[in-house]
């Protein structure tokens, strides 16, 4: 079991996880990542990386339904809306002591703050797109996602040499 991040923990996760770019070419290695992990670990997901309105990948993996996907829409509606992970969004409500269910101001059927979808950020641009996990608990889809855009920041520097 994942443990609930703190709000100061999620937002360093965000600055961290800032990338130099981000193409269509690298949303195919983000997402083939995402995959194999998926794969290792049995994990019944479905995921979507978006830049722009424009989808880039997206992948269901066995054991995964209709249902993840429409989880991804709700968690990816909430990054475009806030420029925040969803797990993010829904620490600072939980911060001031009420739920975003109850104060967004917006519709439960077309977003979900839950972990899973986390803001893909670019040095110079800012939030450009987002990538989604949906399939496993809340704490556990938002993990993965961070894990991947680890690694992925990772190879990024060490290929480019930074």
């Amino acid at each position: 079991m994942t443990a609930q991040p703190s709000v100061e923990e999620l937002v360093a996760q965000e600055r961290r996880l800032t990338l130099r770019r981000f193409t269509h070419a690298d949303a195919w290695a983000l997402g083939s990542m995402l995959v194999e992990m998926a794969n290792l670990r049995e994990a019944p997901v479905a995921i979507d990386i978006r830049r722009g309105g424009q989808q880039l990948f997206h992948a269901a993996l066995p054991g995964s339904s209709p249902d993840n996907d429409a989880w991804i829409d709700r968690k990816r509606r909430v990054v475009e809306r806030y420029g925040e992970s969803s797990l993010l969004v829904a620490a600072r409500h939980h911060a001031k002591g009420t739920t975003f269910e109850e104060t967004a101001l917006v519709s439960p059927m077309a977003y979900a703050a839950h972990g899973g979808s986390f803001p893909i950020a670019v040095e110079g641009a800012g939030v450009i797109g987002s990538v989604t996990v949906a399939g496993l608990p809340s704490l556990e889809d938002h993990a993965m996602v961070v894990e991947a855009l680890t690694r992925f920041e990772a190879s990024a520097s060490a290929t480019s040499g930074v």
